[in-house]
């Protein structure tokens, strides 16, 4: 629960002079007097100012001069990105701290204060987790690995398992397993899906960097070093030894093969595949297609194919 004057403050403008409590983050549809929306357009204001909503956060680039006021709304820079922050004030942590009773913690893990460990996770030998993480049921994070703070892991997602390496013999074509012996590191603010798996590195450290969001059903393969902020949707797949530079966006099955780097702030578009060694690059640009190019070039591919 909130008054108007902590959510203005949450989102860093003036509060009006209203005496407002609320509880909740809500659709324009749903909203009642205990709730927080938000419009990005005319339209959606428009029909906010006609709910029940106790609280309106609407985008500074929709006021205009004679506009009728209305004591609801606060007026803020970005009103997604501000009903965000409000959600997850509200919301608070969602889970209590503590390990559950079914949870499986090595004697030698260290779990840091405000965490929560959730049913049937396991935490192995030496791992370090931080304050404030949120580890899911069934998580199962292996020795080693070490998590930053204010980590969220979603149920039966697995860090730090063994890398697919494997040396061959020449002679009989026998594989035989190369060394695995890294850990994995995974800095503050990170976001990890459901069923998602890292692996550790090999002789070194895979690495994944603050502030980063991983969806659901995500494979991340040993040595591998994603940068900062990164959103990698479901279903993609990195092979070992990649980079993926701060700010990148990656699509939904998304390939990426070994040894190959996506630039800082790259966007590759859904079922995009970067061959192995290759190296995708430009602040801002968007590649497509298999194997991944340039979107323009690859739009154009595609109305060459429709014409033959």
């Amino acid at each position: 629960m909130a008054t108007m004057s902590q959510v203005a403050g949450w989102a860093g403008v003036n509060a009006p002079p209203l005496e407002v409590l609320v509880t909740e983050v809500s659709s324009i549809e749903a909203a009642k007097e205990s709730s927080v929306i938000f419009a990005t357009d005319a339209e959606a204001l428009n029909r906010a100012k006609r709910s029940n909503a106790g609280v309106i956060l609407a985008s500074t680039k929709l006021a205009y001069a004679g506009q009728s006021l209305d004591p609801r709304v606060l007026w803020v820079a970005d009103a997604r990105y501000t009903f965000a922050v409000i959600a997850k004030k509200l919301a608070g942590t969602g889970v209590q701290s503590g390990v559950h009773a079914l949870a499986v913690v090595n004697s030698s893990a260290t779990i840091g204060a405000g965490t929560a460990i959730g049913p049937g996770a396991v935490i192995g030998e030496n791992a370090v987790i931080g304050s404030g993480c949120m580890i899911g049921a069934r998580v199962t994070i292996y020795a080693g690995t070490v998590l930053g703070d204010h980590v969220v892991v979603q149920a039966g997602a697995v860090l730090g398992s063994t890398g697919f390496g494997y040396a061959r013999n020449g002679e009989t074509g026998e594989y035989l397993i190369f060394p695995q012996q890294g850990r994995l590191v995974v800095e503050d603010d990170v976001e990890i899906g459901a069923n998602t798996t890292i692996d550790r590195g090999a002789l070194g450290e895979t690495r994944i960097g603050r502030g980063t969001k991983i969806d659901n059903l995500v494979h991340i393969g040993h040595n591998c070093v994603i940068g900062k902020n990164v959103i990698i949707a479901a279903q993609t797949g990195i092979s070992g030894s990649s980079v993926v530079e701060d700010g990148a966006i990656l699509g939904g099955q998304v390939g990426i093969g070994e040894h190959a780097t996506v630039g800082a702030g790259v966007i590759l578009g859904g079922g995009a595949g970067v061959l192995s060694g290759k190296k995708m690059r430009g602040p801002g640009e968007v590649f497509w297609g298999r194997p991944a190019r340039p979107l323009k070039e690859y739009l154009r591919d595609l109305a060459r194919l429709k014409h033959r």
